[in-house]
């Protein structure tokens, strides 16, 4: 329990870390309020993006603005679009997708965390991912998800 303004809030311990929820809802309702949509983005593209403080298992993001890279996985308007979080961390198995975007830069697809966003949350385009991943991506979701 964390005091916060007289108030006692519960923070939840999740694999050692206690989650910071106080300070993620801050940047949540300044994203709300005061966020701009990118100006264009598109699918492939990976960005850096608030995803925040989540429960449990769910990824979350890093730093005073709880970011990661995402790649843009489908758009459905100027404002809505589905992601997948990226890692650094290599990991194998069915639910993740391990690709690299530059010379020097290994990621993995976490394609279980597939998710839908609302676009405000995008901050900045860091990079692309080729279209032969980009297939691969789809098709292993496509498997994953039994569709």
């Amino acid at each position: 329990m964390v005091k916060n303004n007289g108030a006692t809030i519960p923070f939840e311990k999740s694999g050692g870390k206690i989650k910071d929820y106080i300070d993620w809802m801050a940047v949540k309702k300044k994203i709300n309020n005061d966020g701009d949509l990118p100006i264009r983005y598109h699918e492939k593209e990976i960005w850096l993006c608030s995803v925040g403080e989540n429960v449990g298992f769910e990824e979350d993001g890093k730093g005073t603005s709880f970011v990661r890279p995402v790649l843009i996985l489908k758009i459905y308007s100027s404002m809505f679009c589905h992601i997948i979080p990226l890692s650094t961390v290599n990991k194998c198995g069915k639910y993740y997708y391990n690709f690299n975007y530059t010379k020097d830069k290994q990621s993995v697809a976490l394609l279980s965390q597939l998710r839908p966003i609302d676009t405000r949350r995008l901050k900045r385009k860091v990079g692309a991912i080729s279209d032969a991943d980009y297939n691969k991506i789809r098709e292993s979701l496509r498997i994953l998800l039994e569709l």
